[in-house]
């Protein structure tokens, strides 16, 4: 949701710890005797400027308890910490075409901070789409680089049709550099040599030049082409180049250049060799700091490139980010290492490993800009020492990262936001101040008016050598005399010459305790506590000073709090004891744009592994981790399938950053993407594709459909079985038949055998008995 200008009066909160103590609360345990100091001891605390009080009451305290000692609202001291939005246009969709293109909104706002209060305030981020894209090439002219001259006489034209893809309005230019025509940089013998500086290796070659412009920003490619062929090598005598002469003229020389406000700046640096530094310059005798202005004379030389030393990085890094710049360092491998090491010093710039011939630069720039669009990062300029800003980020499926001032992975069009908060220490000089908040390489930006709130209302009605001050002798502001000099006592009515034994009593807390905290002297009853070497010792009995915190590494609370009255009030960003722990998570980040790489966590800014194995600032290394294709199957099933651990525990969107696209086929992407294939909890086959893109951005390609197991057909399993017991049930009758019949051929075989041996007549039947039968009775004895 866009925002729109309104005035939003937050409540003012301690950020420090606020402390009930023996006999009041923080307000009243100060012994502070003015307006103005008792809105410095904490954003809860108010005045009194009522004339009469109560007896006994605190002119400080809490606001509530004014009221209840009967001090009416018109004489409390109580501003509000408050955010009022001045300028918030809505961001746009659209880059070309549109009069005004916004990426950043609000693009004004006004803060106003009591002492060690604080106020949060949001900051919305999109990259639009079809934004104009200015590319200055920077090539490395040495002789080294003549095969790569070569190979990009045709650039122009195939880096537009490439940048086609992404938009619609592309500028590009040409410049080109060697290093410092002066000795010992360059050949001077023979004398042959300063013109023909190829001349002891038998070729010819340009005379030896810093830095020239060759082509201004132009959409005409084929010029870019035409002007490259017309390109010669030079040759220089030391192996580090002077590209960084190059760079800076480049980076300051608007017109020449002529980079447009409405465009992303991309600075193409490509070299295959290391690059001088500042203070290089003294081996020529060159001692003057490089100035960081245009010296391009009417030939389009480098014209100071003998006179000023090179520049320094930091010199780099302001004027890049002054003129919104990504730089790209396109550059060979032997090298790439000390050119990373330079990008981490440069915000907003990538490094990409350039081949030999240089024909690979073509894709090197093209995913160089993806990850360049792919990432907001906030850059602070000109903060007052007397604040400090603390960042949460809101990157990817609304998840709030504390600690991080950047987001990673994004596709163009994608809208972030940032909460910030901003808290002030003490009260500066100066009651207004500005500093401006912007993304890295936009030129849209944020303003922030700073108004400290130190003052009270009631200063302005004071009463000077007031009658309530003892006829005279003091000034009456918000409520209390502010005695004239030697005058002492509420109403300034007792004199330093002036001394009396019992007004030593209300010099200390309690019978028998120490006067003033034994850091200061009675005088009129009052506490006028010694000055001290070390700070400033406050409160009504001298308790309090500014330096008796403890202490970490020789800084009193770490050099990230204040101490008060004994207490380390931390910072933003900071907690424990000793302020020496940090809230913040940026630091524990890994390229995977997860906190330790999800195998720790972070604690005080440092990655605590807690995943067995896994090891590293970020515990981004881990042997015996599981591969890539175990850790992303989780991140499958619950992006796209809606279950497993993850979806259990709600971390999905914590856990798993990266993009789902469901495809019907698995296609080859290279070195880059890694192939997988899991079971799942119904034992379908899920097959997917992990891939990281040039922007660094992890994508899951997920085929549509899991390959599962078919369920049985039942008509085919009743069919069957049926088919089975019928020819089970005739293959055993023809068996039984068949079994039936051997056994009878076996019987009949054995009855013509026997019918063959048998030695009767054939007259006479064996099978005829006669019909009476003749028994004998063995038991019969006779007569």
């Amino acid at each position: 949701m866009p925002l729109t200008p309104t005035h939003v009066a937050l409540k003012g909160w301690m950020q420090g710890p606020f402390k009930e103590l023996a006999g009041g609360n923080i307000c009243t345990t100060r012994g502070v005797n003015s307006c103005k100091q008792c809105l410095a001891v904490s954003p809860l605390c108010a005045w009194c400027s009522a004339e009469v009080l109560a007896q006994g009451s605190p002119r400080c305290d809490l606001r509530t308890n004014l009221l209840e000692n009967g001090c009416g609202h018109d004489y409390i001291e109580f501003p509000s910490s408050s955010v009022t939005i001045l300028e918030a246009r809505p961001l746009s969709d659209k880059g070309s075409g549109s009069s005004i293109t916004t990426q950043m909104s609000p693009q004004r706002i006004r803060l106003n901070l009591r002492p060690d209060d604080s106020q949060i305030f949001r900051v919305q981020v999109r990259q639009v789409e079809d934004y104009p894209v200015d590319i200055y090439y920077l090539m490395d002219l040495s002789n080294s680089m003549k095969d790569d001259l070569r190979n990009i006489q045709n650039l122009g034209t195939k880096l537009a049709s490439e940048m086609r893809k992404l938009t619609s309005n592309l500028r590009i230019g040409f410049g080109a550099f060697v290093d410092k025509p002066i000795s010992p940089y360059m050949y001077i013998s023979p004398p042959e040599a300063i013109i023909n500086p190829c001349y002891e290796i038998g070729e010819t070659c340009l005379p030896m030049f810093g830095y020239k412009h060759v082509l201004s920003l132009t959409d005409e490619v084929t010029r870019f082409n035409e002007e490259v062929r017309k390109q010669s090598v030079s040759r220089n005598r030391d192996a580090p180049e002077g590209g960084f002469d190059a760079i800076i003229q480049a980076t300051v020389c608007d017109e020449k250049i002529g980079w447009r406000n409405d465009a992303s700046h991309l600075l193409v640096f490509t070299t295959d060799a290391k690059t001088h530094i500042a203070l290089d310059g003294r081996l020529a005798g060159i001692v003057q700091p490089n100035d960081a202005q245009c010296h391009i004379d009417k030939d389009n030389f480098y014209s100071a490139s003998t006179t000023l030393d090179y520049p320094s990085l930091g010199l780099m890094t302001e004027k890049l980010s002054q003129k919104n710049i990504n730089l790209i360092f396109a550059v060979t491998d032997t090298v790439v290492g000390l050119y990373q090491n330079y990008s981490e010093l440069i915000p907003g710039t990538t490094v990409g490993t350039l081949s030999r011939d240089s024909s690979n630069v073509l894709q090197l720039i093209v995913d160089s800009y993806g990850k360049i669009r792919s990432k907001v990062e906030l850059e602070v300029r000109d903060l007052p020492e007397e604040l400090s800003l603390a960042f949460n980020a809101t990157c990817l499926n609304d998840e709030v990262i504390p600690g991080l001032k950047s987001c990673v992975g994004l596709k163009i069009g994608d809208t972030v936001s940032f909460s910030i908060e901003a808290k002030v220490r003490g009260c500066p000089r100066e009651r207004e101040k500005s500093f401006t908040i912007k993304p890295v390489g936009f030129k849209d930006n944020l303003t922030v008016v700073v108004n400290f709130d130190c003052d009270c209302s009631c200063e302005s009605q004071a009463e000077a050598n007031s009658s309530s001050c003892s006829q005279g002798n003091g000034t009456l502001e918000c409520g209390v005399c502010r005695c004239n000099a030697g005058r002492l006592g509420s109403h300034c009515e007792c004199s330093e010459e002036e001394y009396n034994p019992s007004q030593q009593d209300n010099c200390s807390p309690r019978a028998g305790q120490p006067l003033c905290s034994q850091r200061g002297e009675c005088i009129c009853g009052q506490c006028v506590c010694h000055s001290s070497d070390f700070g400033k010792v406050t409160g009504k009995y001298c308790e309090c000073d500014d330096f008796s915190c403890v202490r970490f590494k020789g800084q009193m609370c770490s050099g990230h709090g204040q101490c008060s009255c004994g207490d380390c009030l931390c910072d933003p960003d900071w907690t424990g004891d000793y302020c020496n722990c940090t809230t913040r998570t940026d630091t524990c980040m890994s390229s995977t744009g997860l906190v330790c790489s999800g195998h720790g966590s972070c604690v005080c800014g440092k990655c605590d592994c807690t995943q067995p194995g896994s090891y590293g600032d970020t515990c981004e290394k881990c042997p015996t981790c599981p591969d890539a294709c175990t850790i992303k199957k989780e991140c499958v099933e619950c992006k796209k399938f809606e279950r497993g651990m993850l979806v259990e525990q709600q971390s999905c969107s914590r856990m798993c950053r990266d993009e789902i696209e469901t495809v019907q086929e698995l296609t080859d992407r290279g070195k880059d993407a890694v192939n997988c294939t899991y079971k799942d909890e119904n034992d379908c086959v899920v097959r997917f594709q992990y891939y990281e893109d040039s922007s660094g951005k992890s994508i899951l390609y997920v085929i549509e459909e899991p390959d599962c197991p078919k369920g049985p057909d039942v008509l085919v399993v009743l069919l069957s079985v049926t088919g089975a017991i019928l020819l089970i049930g005739l293959t055993a009758l023809l068996i039984w038949k068949l079994l039936i019949t051997i056994h009878d051929r076996r019987e009949f075989a054995r009855f013509e055998e026997e019918k063959a041996r048998a030695k009767w007549d054939t007259g006479h039947n064996p099978l005829y008995k006669e019909a009476t039968s003749t028994f004998t009775n063995i038991t019969y004895r006779g007569n």
